[in-house]
């Protein structure tokens, strides 16, 4: 097996755009949570979300992939913007005989796009608003051209943001997309990895993208008690392992790593933010929204992750950690870190960033894998803002409020979902 090292980070979140403004709101304490702005959810029972700030996504793309921003999802948009970022931050010329395109890939996690139906069909819109059904015969009114817009449906595809990425850099070789809910951007980077270490690629783009701040969208997870009702200051309601957590404030967002060969990267001179050494995967089995209270699964996925690694649980310094603010999954993490570190579990720092930025799905372990690769590489750890009140059953070192500095060898990053995935990966400082 090769070493795979990272050469380059994009991200797209909701407290910065860019790697410099990232990481520096996350160690800063800023938060990017605020009043919805995508649909006017004044009526709305949710009403805070972290949305990317406004930003100039033709300045980080390639000339060629402008013409398709129109037929782009929120979510491809962010995907391409966050791999623009990371190519530029690699220092990779994708135009030039040193890059093999055939020996570059694209691995993508990403989820659920939310359905426009204005923008499929407007006469479709029109019938619904006027009759209050779905009347399919009123769609095709003469003189108006097609009933739906023609690249409506590849514009819902998942495997778009994977397809418009290897497009804009000419990536020819291994391609897949990862719809793992939660731990998709985790999954998407651990499978990446480990296709460079087979060999079967000498550079990866990796990560995860997603945007989901739709009134239906928001409707639906809140129905199941995912979210917070957000009561009080927008910027304080993600509190990951306080007592007072109620849910998980959705977001949106992107990140893409730049995986490569590590000779590779050597011979070019590029700057390594870490090396990443090993993947872990695994299922629940327990039931399809709740995690396992016990840690169990979420145990075995961090387990395999260092097994892959080879390296001892109590190498581990510092733990990136899913963090929803949640009731059940702030518990069961713990649990889960409990049950794999034992004793060291008192003395091993977590923080989760969604404090800070929120829950994106899709998106948010490929950011907070592009987090545990900056901790890694300017010794910083980013706090979990919010943490008031200490819950007895979150009885860890979750690095409340304040950034430490602290020279970490060995790093952790955990991801849980719905229907029970687990995902986690680790990493070394270059």
């Amino acid at each position: 097996m090769r070493r795979v090292v990272v050469t380059g980070v994009g991200v797209m979140a909701s407290n910065g755009v860019g790697r410099e403004t990232f990481w520096s709101a996350c160690t800063e304490g800023v938060s990017g949570i605020r009043p919805i702005r995508a649909f006017n959810a004044s009526g709305h029972p949710v009403r805070v979300a972290g949305e990317v700030p406004d930003h100039d996504l033709a300045g980080l793309v390639p000339t060629a992939s402008r013409k398709h921003f129109k037929n782009m999802s929120r979510s491809a948009r962010l995907g391409l913007g966050a791999a623009g970022l990371a190519v530029t931050d690699s220092g990779l010329d994708f135009e030039s005989d040193a890059v093999d395109p055939e020996r570059v890939g694209v691995m993508i996690g990403t989820g659920v796009v939310p359905v426009d139906l204005a923008e499929l069909s407007p006469m479709l819109a029109r019938s619904i608003a006027e009759t209050g059904e779905l009347d399919c015969t009123r769609m095709a009114v003469p003189g108006e051209g097609s009933p739906v817009y023609p690249m409506w449906l590849l514009k819902h595809l998942p495997n778009m943001v994977a397809s418009y990425i290897s497009m804009a850099f000419n990536a020819q070789g291994p391609n897949n997309t990862i719809v793992t809910a939660c731990v998709a951007g985790t999954q998407a980077i651990g499978e990446a990895y480990r296709t460079v270490a087979r060999g079967e690629a000498d550079v990866m783009l990796a990560g995860g993208s997603d945007s989901r701040i739709d009134p239906l969208m928001l409707l639906g997870y809140a129905a199941i008690g995912a979210l917070s009702p957000a009561a009080g200051t927008p910027s304080e309601v993600s509190r990951p392992f306080d007592r007072s957590r109620d849910g998980f404030v959705i977001a949106e967002g992107a990140a893409v790593l730049v995986l490569e060969e590590y000779d590779r990267a050597k011979a070019r001179g590029a700057t390594i933010y870490a090396e990443v050494l090993g993947f872990g995967s695994s299922f629940d089995a327990y039931n399809i929204t709740k995690p396992d209270p016990s840690g169990r699964g979420g145990a075995r996925a961090i387990a395999s992750a260092l097994h892959e690694a080879r390296i001892d649980h109590r190498d581990i310094g510092y733990i990136n950690a899913h963090g929803t603010s949640t009731r059940l999954n702030d518990a069961m993490e713990t649990a889960a870190v409990k049950r794999v570190f034992g004793e060291h579990a008192k003395t091993v720092k977590l923080s989760s960033i969604k404090s800070m930025i929120g829950h994106s799905i899709g998106a948010a372990g490929a950011i907070e894998a592009a987090a545990l690769a900056l901790t890694l590489k300017t010794k910083v750890l980013p706090p979990t803002i919010n943490l008031r009140t200490p819950d007895p059953a979150c009885d860890l070192d979750y690095i409340p409020n304040e950034a430490r500095e602290t020279a970490v060898t060995y790093g952790l990053s955990t991801s849980f979902g719905f229907g029970g995935q687990n995902g986690a990966l680790v990493m070394r400082a270059a």
